[in-house]
């Protein structure tokens, strides 16, 4: 795998010194690519370019890469309804949305991704998962995997160590999918379980599984012998040289206008802004000197703003006039802690000089951000 490494490294050296048509017709019939990136948004970027820019009625394409730490969800999905936004902001997880439909997924450095590139009409996500479940028979005979109808990879007949997801265009399309090797699945666990309560949201929802890595049934399986594996299997399909060349996701002369499509991935907007319409109907149970205040609040959220909001008050918990500068400031702002700090922040600002209202404002307001 060294010696391959090398030659994936000399390949990369040379189809850069040549003009960008070239490098994509060097190798006829179909390609294997390898990310060099450990980075989610620059890795679906690729997926992007590749989808965009390339002619996949003359080749097909595999490309194969890894992430750090990441929660991925599905281009129709709910952040909010599918992952711990806190926890994955305590531990500097990265939240990502993809183009394609689907699931969410934890991704970090034990998981391999896959993603198969052609046309829409030689588009057939069956036998992509019955390549990859081949190339692991192939590795370890003995291992208990195969296919089922919902398009996962079951070992032992009932714990999953792939997922899929799909962008069909117009003309194009890819299939992606993952493989459990040596995934933390204390944090997966952790970080793919929704703390919110009251909710209400059409955003495809996630199917929970059990699941289990790779590396438990057979310890000594390595990320690189599956990767080989696969490319091995996929070569032997296509009828093309055993070859990967390693990309870099950042290379501009090599894919150019990628750095675009990497920043777009970024933004709020698309990660939040992207989030179907929903609504949150739930209670807070906020804990004041020996009693405890129940606040009710209701929002209806839209492109990840808050359209409407109410938040159901005691009298004279808090003065009139702050109350409704609180809901006017919240409505048509982000649905975001960072944003609705600096609002409250702004607010308290202006707000009467006493130690009491104070400490009601902060309670409120402490409790109000812990919602998103």
């Amino acid at each position: 795998m060294v010696l391959q490494s090398l030659k994936n490294c000399l390949w990369l050296s040379c189809i850069l010194r040549t003009p960008k048509a070239c490098f994509w017709s060097t190798a006829s019939g179909g390609l294997i690519l390898q990310s060099v990136s450990n980075d989610v948004y620059q890795n679906l970027a690729v997926e992007d370019w590749i989808h965009d820019h390339m002619d996949l009625e003359k080749q097909q394409v595999l490309f194969l890469w890894r992430n750090s730490p990441a929660v991925v969800i599905g281009r129709h999905q709910n952040p909010w309804q599918e992952c711990n936004l806190r926890l994955l902001r305590q531990k500097n997880i990265k939240l990502a949305r993809r183009r394609s439909g689907g699931g969410t997924v934890y991704h970090d450095l034990g998981n391999i991704n896959m993603t198969f590139f052609t046309t829409r009409k030689k588009y057939e996500r069956m036998e992509n998962l019955k390549l990859v479940v081949k190339a692991l028979k192939a590795l370890r005979p003995q291992l208990d995997v195969h296919v089922t109808d919902r398009y996962d990879i079951l070992l032992d007949r009932q714990y999953k160590i792939s997922g899929t997801a799909a962008k069909l265009g117009r003309t194009s399309a890819y299939h992606h999918c993952t493989l459990l090797c040596n995934v933390d699945k204390f944090v997966l666990s952790s970080v793919l379980k929704s703390p919110f309560k009251g909710l209400k949201s059409n955003a495809t929802p996630s199917v929970p599984a059990s699941v289990k890595n790779l590396f438990e049934e057979d310890p000594s399986l390595t990320s690189e012998m599956l990767l080989d594996a696969i490319a091995k299997e996929y070569a032997t399909q296509h009828q093309i040289d055993h070859h990967i060349t390693v990309i870099n996701p950042a290379d501009e002369t090599l894919l150019p206008g990628i750095s675009d499509k990497t920043k777009e991935l970024q933004t709020w907007e698309w990660v939040y802004g992207k989030t179907p319409k929903f609504s949150i109907s739930t209670c807070l149970n906020i804990a004041y000197k020996d009693s405890v205040l129940d606040v009710k609040v209701n929002m209806d959220v839209k492109h990840g703003r808050i359209e409407v909001c109410n938040i159901d008050l005691p009298e004279q918990w808090l003065p009139p006039g702050l109350y409704s500068e609180l809901v006017k400031s919240l409505t048509g702002s982000k649905f975001c802690p960072n944003e609705t700090t600096t609002l409250v922040t702004t607010l308290l600002r202006v707000c009467p000089q006493d130690d009491e209202l104070h400490s009601r404002w902060s309670l409120l307001c402490e409790n109000m951000i812990m919602l998103m």
